[in-house]
C-alpha cells in the first residue's frame, strides 16, 4: 500500500483483500486523489480469488492494489472469521454510486471506459441524471481486443488534456485489473477503478439482485439465471472449488503465503 495507507489484508487464498467497509473505502479513494496518489482499486470476489490461483502475475496485480475491496459476502465472512469484525461489503456498482455522491461535494472529474457499444455514453446520462452537476468528461466503449497502438496513442493524449481524478474502467474479471496495472502510469489519471458489471446494471442491461439475495451470499445464483451461457462455469466450477480450499486454508491443512 502507499505510505499513508496502513491497512489490513484478509488472506484469502493469498490473495489479499481489505478488511474494510464502504466510509473506509471511500475515505481512501478521497484521501488518494487529494494527496495526487496514484493507484489502482480491484473490486474483488470469489471469481477474482479464483483467477489468481491459476495466475501469479494476476494475484500479483491484486495484492498490488491501492485498495481491493470485498465484493461478496464470503470474503466478508472470511474476513471476520480472521477477527476483522466491522468488515463489511463493498460491491463494485454500490461503490461507484457512492464515489459519484461524493464527487459533487468535492468536484471531481470522471471518465468512464469500457461495456459494449455506447453503453459508456449511456451510463454517462444515467449519472448525470441521477447526480447532476457531476463531471463526466469523457468516455470510451473499447473494441474486444487489445487496443491498437493508434488507438492508445489517440487515448493517451486525449486523456492528458481531460486530466480525469477518476477513472472506471469495465471490463469484467481479470481483463479490468491487467488493464489498470498497465495503463495507471501511462495515462493522466489518480485513481483507477475496475468495477466490472456496474456499467451493464447501472444502465439496465442487467438486474440487480435484492438486498436480502445479496446478504445472504446468493447474487451468484441471480447473476446466473440471468446469463447461464457466459458465468454457468465461473460459478459452477469456481464456487465449489473456493468453498473446498478456503475450507482448507480455515483449518489449517493448507498455508498460503501472508500478503
Amino acid at each position: 500500500m502507499p505510505q499513508g495507507f496502513e491497512l489490513n489484508r484478509v488472506n484469502l487464498l493469498g490473495v489479499g483483500v481489505h478488511a474494510i467497509n464502504m466510509s473506509q473505502a471511500l475515505e481512501i479513494i478521497d484521501t488518494a486523489i487529494q494527496g495526487g496518489k496514484r493507484g489502482y482499486i480491484c473490486v474483488t470476489g470469489i471469481h477474482g480469488i479464483m483467477e489468481a490461483q491459476k495466475d501469479a502475475v494476476f494475484r500479483d496485480i491484486v495484492n498490488n492494489s491501492l485498495l481491493t475491496t470485498p465484493d461478496g459476502m464470503p470474503t466478508v465472512w472470511v474476513g471476520r472469521l480472521q477477527g476483522f469484525s466491522k468488515m463489511s461489503r463493498v460491491f463494485g456498482p454500490d461503490l461507484m454510486l457512492r464515489v459519484c455522491e461524493m464527487s459533487l461535494k468535492k468536484g471531481y472529474t470522471h471518465f468512464l471506459y469500457g461495456g459494449d457499444t455506447g453503453v459508456a455514453e449511456r451510463l454517462k446520462e444515467v449519472l448525470v441524471q441521477r447526480f447532476p452537476g457531476l463531471r463526466i468528461v469523457g468516455t470510451f466503449s473499447p473494441p474486444f481486443r487489445l487496443l491498437a497502438a493508434r488507438e492508445e496513442a489517440e487515448l493517451t493524449l486525449r486523456l492528458s488534456e481531460l486530466r480525469p481524478d477518476i477513472f472506471w474502467v469495465g471490463l469484467s474479471t481479470p481483463k479490468q485489473e491487467r488493464f489498470m496495472a498497465k495503463y495507471l502510469q501511462k495515462w493522466d489519471t489518480k485513481v483507477m477503478l475496475g468495477v466490472g458489471a456496474a456499467f451493464d446494471i447501472h444502465t439496465g442491461r442487467i438486474q440487480d439482485a435484492p438486498d436480502w439475495v445479496k446478504n445472504a451470499g446468493l447474487q451468484w445464483l441471480h447473476r446466473l439465471r440471468q446469463e447461464p451461457a457466459r458465468l454457468w462455469r465461473r460459478y459452477l466450477i469456481n464456487n465449489p472449488k473456493f468453498i473446498i480450499k478456503i475450507t482448507l486454508q480455515i483449518t489449517g491443512l493448507k498455508k498460503y503465503h501472508p500478503v
